[in-house]
């Protein structure tokens, strides 16, 4: 099982390159379980759609 440092260290990764499966897995079932670790990812989620946003212009 992930903890949070290690699953957040992850989701920064998943920005950037494609994780293993398993590595995939685990983040998933860790993101269900912690309510920290799943609003850092909602956060990811939106500066990511953000600065996609300010590329296009």
């Amino acid at each position: 099982m992930l903890n949070c440092k290690h699953a957040t260290a992850l989701m920064s990764r998943a920005q950037d390159q494609e994780l293993s499966w398993h590595k995939n897995l685990q983040l998933k079932l860790h993101i269900l379980m912690c309510s920290g670790c799943s609003n850092y990812r909602k956060q990811l989620d939106i500066i990511k759609k953000a600065m996609q946003q300010y590329s296009r212009r």
